[in-house]
């Protein structure tokens, strides 16, 4: 009798030492920002407080319990600073970046480690792609913080502004909304102001469009080629954001909270800050409580809809949305395939679409039903709104955040881990390679609509 030894799947396969990378990061934060030298009172932070703030800035939320900017010193704030940088651009990037420092070659399990983390269909050229991740963050952390600066220091002394301008640009780029502007009021003083409305839109926008989309961007004077996904990113992230513009303009041009009181250049800059920033960067230039209920309701789409895949945003990503549309319109016009720019988009992908919007739809509704008995009392617009923010890993709020009961402040930690863990464990999972069934079931049929 022949015995044939099947090799046992290792327990820490990529998507589980991901998840403890994140795990781990995250306590180390929270464990930074309860000593006393993390905040100005000198008393540090309580530890559910503390591990809220961690999860938000590693997750690249955004959405804090405490003021940034008057509650933590610099320490604090440079804490703050590093959990964004490396939950933005992931901790294996950055272990790649040490290990290339010191000369160590890159094993094939930290290249598959690198490829789940940054969301990539292949292992090749990962190593390479990580090198380019590194160098476009800094050429455009550099040249926001640099232009945040020289506009930052009209207000305020030069070395203040200097520091304000790389913060915000380092949290804007990895879209995750940390300001330090004080109060809690974001940006809402420069929403007449072009440079930072433009400069703070394009570190958002470039953060969320997905590192593979913008490798390929960068090598089109060379190949002459996108692929399908890169055309997708693009033309959806296009789409969203000037429909986003127009929506936001005509709902909120006669608010007199929001719009009304603006020149016909602030409206325009105010609408389309808050096209882009709920993909899924945190920052404002509009009180958020202050915008009608119609545009609260349409933001909430958007930061479900979130950034793009690979990238530092959240949400069900652009991609997915695409892909459902496409799903949709192919079924209205009687077309049994679903094609982008002459390419057909098999049904896996499809299957794979319709997966993570149901189980980013489920996770938000299990949410808010959650909160709403956690926060009684509180409009149930806004538990929805957080509820949202927190999956999308956005980091907008009613003002509901500081206000949330101990158990409150829990479900949405777990949540936030879940909007930036979880869609990259589910994309691992459901990207694996399928084995066809030994057998087919007969064929049955169920009335739709």
């Amino acid at each position: 009798m022949i015995i044939i030894k099947t090799k046992k799947k290792p327990f820490w396969d990529p998507p589980k030492i991901l998840v403890a990378g994140f795990a781990l990061i995250i306590l180390l934060g929270a464990f930074l920002l309860t000593l006393p030298a993390a905040t100005r009172d000198g008393g540090g932070l309580s530890w559910l407080n503390a591990l809220f703030t961690s999860t938000s800035a590693t997750c690249v939320t955004g959405l804090v319990v405490v003021d940034t900017g008057t509650t933590f010193t610099m320490f604090g704030q440079l804490v703050i600073l590093g959990l964004i940088q490396v939950g933005g651009l992931g901790f294996m990037t950055f272990a790649t970046f040490f290990a290339i420092l010191l000369g160590k070659r890159i094993s094939l399990k930290e290249r598959l480690l690198i490829q789940e983390s940054l969301n990539n269909l292949s292992i090749e050229g990962i190593v390479r792609l990580a090198k380019r991740i590194l160098i476009f963050t800094l050429i455009f952390e550099f040249a926001g913080g640099l232009l945040l600066a020289i506009r930052f220091s009209f207000d305020m002394p030069l070395s203040k502004a200097i520091y304000y301008g790389f913060f915000h640009a380092i949290s804007n780029y990895n879209n995750a909304g940390f300001d330090l502007m004080g109060e809690f009021k974001s940006l809402t003083e420069y929403v007449n102001d072009p440079l930072v409305v433009l400069v703070v839109s394009s570190l958002i926008t470039l953060g969320g469009i997905g590192f593979i989309v913008m490798n390929e961007v960068y090598e089109y004077h060379r190949t002459h080629r996108l692929s399908l996904h890169t055309k997708v990113v693009l033309i959806t992230s296009l789409l969203l954001t000037v429909l986003g513009t127009i929506v936001i303009f005509l709902l909120e041009f006669n608010n007199s909270k929001t719009l009304q009181p603006l020149s016909w250049s602030g409206k325009f800059l105010g609408a389309l800050f808050h096209s882009v920033t709920p993909r899924t960067a945190g920052s404002n230039t509009l009180n958020i409580p202050d915008l009608t209920q119609t545009t609260l309701f349409f933001t909430i789409f958007l930061m479900f809809i979130g950034a793009s895949p690979g990238s530092t945003g959240g949400g069900i990503k652009t991609t997915t949305f695409a892909t459902l549309l496409g799903a949709v319109w192919s079924q209205i016009r009687g077309k049994e395939d679903v094609a982008f720019f002459g390419r057909r988009v098999v049904y896996e992908v499809i299957y794979k679409a319709l997966t993570v919007t149901i189980a980013g739809l489920s996770i938000v509704i299990i949410v808010t039903m959650i909160l709403t008995i956690t926060e009684p009392g509180k409009e149930f617009l806004l538990i929805l709104f957080e509820a949202t923010s927190a999956f999308g890993t956005v980091g907008l709020s009613m003002g509901l955040t500081p206000e949330l009961t101990p158990i409150g402040r829990v479900i949405i930690i777990l949540t936030m881990f879940a909007g930036r863990v979880g869609p990259l464990t589910i994309a691992f999972a459901i990207t694996l390679r399928r084995h066809p069934d030994p057998f087919r079931y007969p064929k049955g049929k169920i009335m739709i609509g």
